[in-house]
């Protein structure tokens, strides 16, 4: 059930959802640092990466998870994408970003976190040792370096501007991700298949991190396979 709630609602909607008997609630963005604020209970993961996108209601209170990691590895691997090969440029620093650094540091790779804002760079850089940052007007040059390049941001959403971001600098071992599903392919994958590079899509990592929170919810265990990729695809 899709509840578009605004931000200075969100702590009152989601205690009442837990009053209302749910069982819990995924969170996108623009919620999910204000989840881990509204939380009684939240996982070590979660605190890592500062933010949270699950809510299990449970009868110690609302406790929080951040599953966003674990999806955006899981959908890497569905594509063939070593997470730990190489250096990972992340673009954007927000609560999806926290999550996918951590996830990605857990796996052994060097991360370097690139955002407009470099007060919230260094924020994510300092809860999470050995990331580091990078200024904004930089990350074109900084693709060279990369075999992997993430967006983190809505830059590219449906609604939103486009992610002002050439890849002419692209190694041809880079992976492209963008976790971005509305368009499935948004400008910056195009370009990346344009040039052969490998792509990652956003949808995966949504259905991957959701595996977890149904889990928790209902007791069981969905799979991500190719048939409920094109039934969420529409």
């Amino acid at each position: 059930m899709p509840l578009p709630v605004a931000p200075e609602n969100f702590a009152d909607a989601v205690r009442g959802l837990a009053k209302a008997g749910f069982a819990g609630a995924n969170v996108t963005i623009p919620h999910k640092e204000a989840a881990f604020a509204v939380c009684d209970v939240v996982e070590d993961f979660a605190r890592r990466a500062g933010a949270v996108n699950t809510l299990v209601f449970t009868p110690r209170g609302i406790e929080g998870r951040n599953t966003d990691g674990y999806g955006f590895v899981a959908n890497l691997r569905a594509h063939g994408v070593v997470p730990a090969v190489g250096p990972a440029l992340i673009l954007g620093a927000g609560g999806a970003a926290r999550a996918i650094a951590a996830a990605l540091v857990d796996e052994g790779a060097r991360v370097v976190i690139c955002n407009r804002s470099m007060e919230r760079s260094l924020s994510v850089a300092g809860a999470l040792p050995g990331v580091k940052v990078l200024q904004w007007k930089k990350r074109e040059d900084a693709v060279q370096q990369a075999s992997l390049l993430v967006n983190t941001t809505s830059l590219g959403m449906v609604g939103n501007p486009p992610l002002e971001m050439s890849l002419k600098n692209a190694p041809p071992w880079l992976a492209v991700a963008d976790i971005v599903y509305a368009p499935l392919k948004t400008p910056l994958l195009a370009e990346a298949t344009a040039r052969g590079l490998r792509i990652v899509e956003g949808l995966g990592m949504l259905l991957h991190q959701a595996v977890p929170g149904f889990e928790a919810w209902f007791g069981v265990t969905p799979v991500v396979d190719e048939e409920l990729y094109r039934i969420v695809a529409g």
